[in-house]
């Protein structure tokens, strides 16, 4: 491993680097780490990719609950390739130095894709409260011009929000180490570097995590609090099963994105440490995207009819 530690007390903000110790605490499993996510990679390129490509070119997609869909996939792709390939890279090279101009361009885009998927998860269940509590004004409501501002919205709305919580975040003296015990460059473990009071810069992280995260959840729940109003008044069960059932992929990816990215910002700092925070930040930045294409394949009939001709027209332009 080539990385210089500097002394406690000299500032690191000075310095040209950090060091991502990353599984550094794993010497004998590297390769085997390696491999894993080299396949997570593959999986989620491919599995996303997949979506992106059906939606695209089917006929029967070109509604907006597919072009969200779309726009979600290509988000997961961009969101994983901010973090994995360098990690990857570390644990290929054992190099694990990254200069501080990196680490900050790391944490703004993750920060900003991160509040990207926040907003495109509520404008999704926004798009299923229409199509299910409006079914007649749905055309209406969900026309192309709407459904790209609503995209666009969702893309944009934290690039200015985010840019300037890396400032703050960067603008910050680090005097404890420049060795970081993560994979990333997260905001928990980069605060622990710093020295002097950091408590103005955790109140607004928490206050920023609050509107990026707060407001698209509760616009989510009120959106799902009206969906289950309605489907309960439906008159039969079938008309029930339907409309969970073009739900239920959605809430999945709900749930597992923002209970794992919550329980990592919200937690008291004296609960933070580097294992727990590791562990927590693989599964909504990894895991969860790994699973997506799974979960909204297996529970759309339509989106699985789509995969299976394009994979049919793939081995009829194949064969010979």
């Amino acid at each position: 491993m080539t990385h210089e530690e500097i002394n406690s007390g000299e500032n690191v903000s000075m310095a040209k680097h950090f060091v991502l110790l990353g599984f550094s605490d794993l010497p004998n499993l590297q390769g085997f780490v390696s491999s894993v996510f080299a396949i997570i990679y593959l999986i989620i390129l491919i599995g996303n990719g997949l979506i992106i490509i059906t939606t695209i070119i089917d006929p029967a997609l070109q509604r907006p609950m597919y072009f969200f869909l779309a726009n979600f996939s290509s988000l997961e792709i961009c969101y994983v390739s901010v973090t994995l390939p360098r990690m990857l890279f570390n644990l290929w090279t054992q190099k694990r130095n990254i200069s501080v101009l990196d680490c900050a361009m790391q944490l703004c885009f993750f920060l900003m894709l991160g509040t990207t998927e926040c907003f495109l998860l509520a404008v999704m269940s926004y798009d299923r409260y229409v199509a299910i509590c409006h079914p007649l004004r749905y055309p209406l409501l969900m026309n192309p011009k709407k459904c790209a501002q609503l995209a666009a919205g969702s893309w944009l709305s934290g690039i200015p929000v985010q840019i300037g919580q890396t400032c703050q975040i960067f603008s910050l003296h680090f005097c404890k180490s420049n060795q970081i015990h993560h994979f990333f460059c997260d905001i928990p473990p980069i605060l622990k570097l710093a020295c002097g009071d950091t408590f103005a810069h955790e109140v607004s992280v928490y206050v920023v995590v609050m509107l990026v995260g707060t407001v698209p959840f509760m616009l989510i729940l009120t959106s799902y609090s009206k969906i289950v109003s309605t489907i309960l008044r439906l008159p039969t069960a079938q008309g029930w099963t339907k409309a969970f059932s073009t739900c239920s992929s959605h809430l999945l990816v709900v749930v597992l994105f923002f209970g794992s990215a919550s329980i990592t910002y919200f937690r008291p700092k004296s609960n933070h440490s580097a294992g727990t925070d590791k562990l927590l930040s693989l599964f909504y930045t990894i895991v969860t995207p790994m699973f997506n294409p799974l979960i909204y394949s297996l529970r759309n009939k339509d989106l699985i009819a789509a995969l299976k001709k394009l994979f049919l027209k793939a081995q009829c332009h194949g064969s010979p």
